[in-house]
């Protein structure tokens, strides 16, 4: 077997192995948050918690963060037809507003504090606690796809990417997508169920 072939055998198994192995760390992700989200619930039942109202900010958050999505969507097609130039145009909207979620996501935290709810601290109940610190767990993911994002601008950039060969963007799709739906799936779960 010549090395051309050697080379191109283990790209192929590298392509196969990839995204599996890709989803089996997203399951894992669901189960983290599914405990934390059950807690949540459990925790709720007790005297002390505290009702409020989900900050504005998250809100405005919500909305990067579904843009993005819609954004890298965009970004993706326009790489399947080769139009590299609009691909990164879309690419780079969705990196600026992933930056965009990361600073709401922030200024709900600091709408929360002047509200007087604290993660911690004797000012702190449960239930801030609970919201603050499943958010932040959130932001810190989504500060990965950021990374990701990163790599996969650069990569784009260096012309690494066309309609036949989109693994990585793929994958990072994939991880940005995913992140995405946890943070609407959380919004939703704290807006509706108090």
């Amino acid at each position: 077997m010549s090395e051309v072939q050697v080379d191109q055998e283990m790209r192929e198994a590298k392509r196969k192995s990839a995204k599996p192995m890709l989803w089996v760390s997203l399951i894992s992700m669901v189960m983290f948050f599914a405990g934390l989200t059950s807690a949540y619930i459990i925790s709720a039942t007790r005297e002390d918690w505290v009702v409020f109202d989900l900050p504005q900010a998250f809100y405005i958050s919500t909305l990067f963060i579904i843009l993005s999505s819609a954004a890298l969507f965009l970004s993706q097609s326009f790489l399947k037809k080769d139009d590299l130039k609009k691909s990164m145009m879309f690419l780079i909207a969705t990196f600026v507003l992933g930056l965009a979620f990361v600073w709401y996501q922030y200024v709900g935290f600091k709408e929360l504090e002047s509200l007087g709810l604290y993660f911690t601290g004797p000012k702190s109940t449960v239930s801030t606690s609970f919201v603050i610190g499943i958010t932040f767990i959130h932001v810190l993911h989504l500060l990965a796809g950021i990374v990701v994002l990163i790599v996969v601008i650069y990569n784009h950039f260096k012309k690494k990417y066309s309609s036949a060969n989109m693994l990585g963007f793929e994958l990072g799709a994939i991880f940005w997508h995913f992140v995405d739906l946890v943070w609407i799936l959380l919004f939703l779960f704290f807006k509706f169920y108090k």
